[in-house]
């Protein structure tokens, strides 16, 4: 309820009507803080079938007054984000950590990175995963490079990036911590992957394109505990 955009004071009043001994809405945060890290202790460790071609990009947010980034990357084919986190500023080892996961939850399938015209991109990108510049050195991958101007804001991460300002900005900027904000953001995309469907992929999650097999086995589990 939350992430599909109601208001904790709204969801405190939808649990009301089942549960009189209602819950204070700032409890609702804190179980939605609590249980996206719970989660995402499962979902970090995730290898999905990729389609050899990821995109990285930047959105600009707002905490407590000061400019911070969420920065992601997602599969191009199956919409599926395979890392993403909330930073403070886009230094290069910032985005050399998330980028290191990307390339763990992808394995050596990767043969094409899309980013944007961000300079720090490349030493980035040879820390993480072993881009080679020079002109006789063969590198393991391709780098792409997109000037935001040129792609418009019809690309499928800015589709997702369009997703969350819809859903932050009635939310007035974070306040809280670093450490919640970074949790809010990773159900966030949880929610994306496993729960939200997508036109573009014939109405399934991305979950259901990157990890077939998960959802089988998600099945069998549960009618064995039944």
């Amino acid at each position: 309820m939350y992430y599909a955009g109601m208001s904790l004071r709204k969801i405190q009043e939808h649990l009301q009507m089942f549960a009189h001994k209602n819950s204070h809405y700032s409890t609702v945060y804190r179980w939605i803080v609590k249980y996206a890290n719970m989660i995402s202790n499962l979902t970090n460790n995730t290898q999905i079938k990729s389609w050899q071609e990821l995109m990285s990009d930047e959105m600009e947010s707002h905490r407590l007054g000061e400019q911070n980034w969420f920065v992601d990357v997602m599969d191009t084919e199956t919409r599926f984000v395979v890392a993403s986190d909330y930073i403070k500023s886009r230094t290069i080892d910032n985005l050399t950590r998330v980028l290191k996961h990307r390339k763990f939850a992808t394995g050596e399938q990767v043969k094409v990175i899309i980013t944007d015209g961000l300079q720090g991109y490349e030493r980035v990108l040879k820390k993480s995963f072993g881009l080679k510049t020079h002109w006789n050195h063969k590198s393991p991958i391709i780098h792409n490079v997109v000037i935001a101007s040129e792609r418009g804001f019809n690309h499928k991460i800015e589709r997702l990036h369009n997703s969350i300002r819809d859903r932050t900005k009635i939310m007035r900027g974070f306040h809280g911590s670093l450490g919640s904000v970074r949790a809010i953001m990773k159900g966030y995309e949880i929610y994306y992957n496993f729960v939200r469907k997508h036109q573009g992929i014939d109405n399934k999650t991305p979950q259901e394109e990157a990890i077939p097999k998960l959802a089988y086995f998600s099945n069998v589990y549960l009618l064995q505990h039944i």
